[in-house]
């Protein structure tokens, strides 16, 4: 019999709402299990997998799983998949919303930000933070949105990137959509 494979000692699993309904969140109770497929590939050639940093601007806020996972049930946090529509379709963190990064500029107002001419007024109380995360730490796809959101009138200080990405969460044999 195999080793129960806990989120933390204390948490086998997280139920977080999605558009679809509730979905249980926990990690993948197979002792023996691996990482295959393209999350499994660690060498792709920089352009365009280069190492993304931590913070991928000034004032945005690096986060891990745990962080994420409280996120997730958090209404005042949307959590971003910032990959292209066939990449999430592929495969996402349950409870994400997918926004690729060549839109998120554009889509503020889903947020709670109220257009303007030169952008976005992102400084009411029903502005909602955010939780950014792509393909993994050689992604640049959500450290892109991040910057173009914060050009486009978004506050820095509401944003929080996930940069283990995909990567890390299938690493972790988290639960993913359609897996």
């Amino acid at each position: 019999m195999a080793d129960p494979v806990g989120i933390t000692k204390d948490m086998m699993s997280v139920t977080v709402e999605t558009a679809a309904g509730p979905v249980e969140i926990s990690r993948v109770q197979d002792n023996a299990a691996v990482i295959e497929g393209d999350f499994a590939q660690i060498a792709r050639p920089c352009p365009n997998f280069c190492i993304q940093p931590m913070i991928p601007a000034e004032g945005v806020t690096p986060i891990g799983e745990l962080e994420l996972l409280g996120f997730l049930d958090d209404p005042d946090v949307v959590v971003i998949d910032g990959r292209v529509r066939p990449d999430f379709e592929g495969g996402s963190i349950p409870g994400a919303v997918n926004v690729p990064y060549t839109e998120a500029a554009d889509r503020l107002g889903e947020l709670g930000c109220e257009p303007d001419f030169d952008g976005f007024i992102c400084d009411g109380p029903e502005v909602k933070s955010v939780a950014l995360y792509c393909n993994g730490p050689w992604c640049g796809q959500s450290p892109t949105a991040a910057r173009r959101m914060i050009e486009a009138g978004f506050p820095a200080d509401k944003i929080y990137y996930y940069r283990a990405g995909m990567q890390g969460w299938r690493m972790l044999g988290l639960t993913v959509t359609g897996d």
